[in-house]
């Protein structure tokens, strides 16, 4: 089901993408070369205004459908799920790619000695 409701929603979206781009705009769009079409001006507006509207609201309809599909699959999938555990992951301990760069809390490096709180900081001066 899903499947078929897919290749319609593309089909709609290569429809309408060409429907759109037939459209005669302010500069001419792909209509370029004056009035020597097999529809009039005024008709060709009407129907191509037409065809667009119905093609908007049948890739509306495919993709509220797709959504639908998607939430009420029989089992909904997340991709967390599909990971491989490793021992060390499954009991708790870790070894992801946070684990592996430190900065936890416990490094090995000592921390910046701090200046005394009644020493003023030295400032540069200009000469």
């Amino acid at each position: 089901m899903q499947t078929i409701v897919i290749v319609i929603h593309l089909l709609t979206v290569l429809a309408l993408v060409g429907v759109v781009l037939m459209q005669r705009s302010e500069g001419g769009g792909l209509g370029i070369g004056g009035g020597s079409g097999f529809m009039t001006a005024r008709g060709a507006a009407n129907a191509l205004t037409r065809a667009t509207a119905i093609l908007a609201a049948a890739f509306f309809a495919t993709s509220l459908g797709l959504s639908l599909i998607a939430r009420y699959q029989a089992q909904p999938t997340d991709i967390f799920d599909r990971l491989p555990q490793t021992q060390e992951q499954g009991e708790g301990g870790g070894s992801g790619v946070l684990d592996q760069l430190g900065g936890s809390g416990a490094s090995s490096e000592p921390a910046p000695a701090e200046e005394p709180a009644d020493s003023e900081p030295q400032v540069p001066t200009g000469q």
